[in-house]
């Protein structure tokens, strides 16, 4: 979304925020050339990560990594509506969770915080977690089961006053009991939740989840207690700068830097900051900018496909001037999303094409092109506009006197912006107007997104390593609680079938509802999905275990520069 934007790390946390909007996205500008920087090659999610690894032994003792946000948090709750995707990533260096995950997608259980978890029945479903003996939180205060008991009544969505991002899961929890000591759980099920293993990424403490007023209030502004091998040391409001640091209360191996340091930076600006040894890493957008930075001395471009994709987003809320669906389709028929797939990865991706599936990436079992009811088509659309009663006059389409203009509102910034303006020229041709507003990061989803102040929204969904999580948090849609439901389009019959999905144990059952459910999402006119991500990331050529990750989480403790 930037032209030289920050890149959605992968933590390790990969079970929560399961699609987090974020307005940072590694997308590729520009022509294409035979002498790029960077070796074009698929778009396809695989077993593929360069991240520059090495041992710890090889690996200096100390160091600050500096790093670039977007916008600075609204939230240091991960699990509240406010934090995105990057506040996400900024907190996961001090949270626990449960799994890691390596390239090629295969989970392990976190030892640094359980020792065990384990699916120790099926009717009803039950989950036992044994935590780390060793594990505290940063007051040295040790986790127990009351945490995980606190938040998944915090999460469940029974008390609407917990302002959630998301209920996946947790909605579905009957009881959390004690086990054999403090240090186990027994989490119980109501219904089947497939996606099991995702739950309690990340964990927070039953301090911030105990009522209402925490859960709303107590990271609002900083994070006074987490559990990780780093703790947030310093927030600088004015300079817009949060430091983090050795956690003195870690008890796992030694993380190798010293301190990680976030500041907000325009997107304009990361491109000078990287060549000026100001920034460490940055994900970078343009073939002419992939190549200057390559070319910069002590600078790596490396690149794996993330899990993370583009989208227009429609408003679909009752008085806005698409609530009517087959207005929605007919725009989306309107809009050339090859164009665009190949104006924003040529040279970079081989043979760019859109992504034509809301649930999974490609690369991901279980993608298929769902995308047939959105097919390019002008001649379609236009016919379908006529037909609805909008009618040319001039330039621009009119009914009961209102003209066919639509407002796009997205992160300002070259590579949206060029995204937008092929809509645009696309859509002018069958007579819609298409108004492109741009806003900087800080405000963007708190100002205008989530109040509805859109009729389309340009950002990037990051995706998580369990695909269905999205569906209730996105797709489904209650009224009186619409979580991430950007758009407010949604159906009773969407509803029961995602609830159906995320209750199946089989996955490929599961697989086959969940294309069912995709398909109908693009037929309620709800987003049209555009590219996922190249992944492409320039950062120091001595900075090791970091960078893209693809699959991977990433190990903090590990994080460092090269003797």
């Amino acid at each position: 979304m930037t032209s030289a934007p920050m890149t959605r790390r992968r933590g390790r946390r990969i079970g929560v925020q399961v699609a987090a909007p974020a307005v940072a996205f590694a997308l590729i500008l520009g022509g294409c050339g035979s002498d790029t920087a960077v070796e074009s090659g698929s778009s396809s999610i695989s077993a593929a990560s360069d991240t520059n690894p090495h041992d710890r032994d090889a690996l200096r003792d100390g160091g600050n990594l500096r790093l670039a946000l977007t916008n600075f948090p609204a939230s240091f709750n991960a699990l509240h509506v406010d934090a995105d995707g990057e506040a996400a990533d900024l907190i996961s260096w001090a949270m626990p969770g449960t799994v890691n995950s390596n390239a090629a997608g295969e989970l392990t259980i976190d030892p640094n915080y359980f020792t065990d978890i384990q699916l120790t029945n099926t009717s009803p479903q039950q989950i036992t977690y044994t935590i780390n003996p060793k594990a505290v939180w940063s007051d040295g205060s040790p986790i127990t089961w009351e945490d995980l008991s606190s938040q998944a009544s915090a999460l469940s969505g029974r008390n609407p006053e917990f302002q959630v991002s998301a209920t996946q899961g947790y909605s579905r929890v009957d009881r959390v009991e004690r086990g054999v000591d403090d240090r186990q759980a027994i989490v119980t099920l109501g219904q089947h939740y497939a996606e099991w293993k995702g739950l309690f990424n990340p964990l927070y403490p039953k301090s911030t989840t105990a009522t209402p007023q925490a859960f709303n209030d107590v990271n609002r502004d900083s994070l006074p207690l987490s559990s990780g091998p780093f703790v947030i040391t310093s927030i600088d409001r004015p300079q817009q700068r949060i430091v983090l640091g050795r956690n003195p209360k870690w008890w796992g191996d030694a993380p190798k830097l010293e301190t990680v340091t976030y500041s907000v930076l325009d997107s304009s600006a990361r491109l000078n900051a990287l060549q000026n040894n100001e920034l460490d890493s940055t994900g970078v957008s343009g073939i002419d900018e992939v190549k200057t930075v390559a070319n910069a001395p002590g600078i790596k471009v490396r690149r794996a496909p993330a899990l993370r994709f583009s989208h227009f987003t429609f408003n679909g809320a009752p008085g806005s001037i698409l609530a009517d669906p087959k207005l929605r389709m007919a725009i989306s028929k309107g809009i050339d999303r090859q164009a665009i797939a190949t104006a924003t990865q040529n040279g970079i991706v081989t043979d760019p094409k859109p992504l034509n599936n809301h649930i999974y990436l490609d690369g991901q079992q279980g993608y298929q092109d769902n995308a047939q009811s959105v097919a390019y088509n002008p001649e379609e659309a236009a016919k379908m506009l006529d037909d609805l009663g909008w009618k040319l006059n001039g330039d621009v389409r009119e009914k009961d006197g209102r003209k066919l203009e639509i407002r796009d509102v997205m992160y300002q910034a070259d590579t949206w912006t060029q995204m937008a303006q092929i809509a645009q020229q696309n859509l002018a041709q069958i007579g819609v107007k298409l108004i492109i507003q741009t806003y900087p990061g800080n405000g963007l989803f708190t100002d205008v997104i989530d109040p509805g102040n859109f009729d389309i929204a340009q950002f990037v969904w990051a995706k998580s390593i369990f695909p269905l999580g999205a569906l209730p948090q996105i797709y489904a849609y209650d009224p009186n609680n619409p979580q991430s439901n950007k758009a407010r389009i949604g159906s009773p019959e969407l509803n029961a079938l995602i609830d159906d999905i995320i209750s199946e144990l089989d996955p490929e059952k599961a697989i086959e509802m969940a294309n069912k459910a995709d398909r109908m999402i693009f037929e309620e006119g709800y987003s049209l999905p555009i590219v996922q991500s190249a992944g492409t990331v320039a950062e120091r050529a001595d900075l090791a275990n970091f960078g893209a990750t693809g699959l991977s989480s990433i190990d903090y403790t590990k994080v460092g520069f090269v003797k």
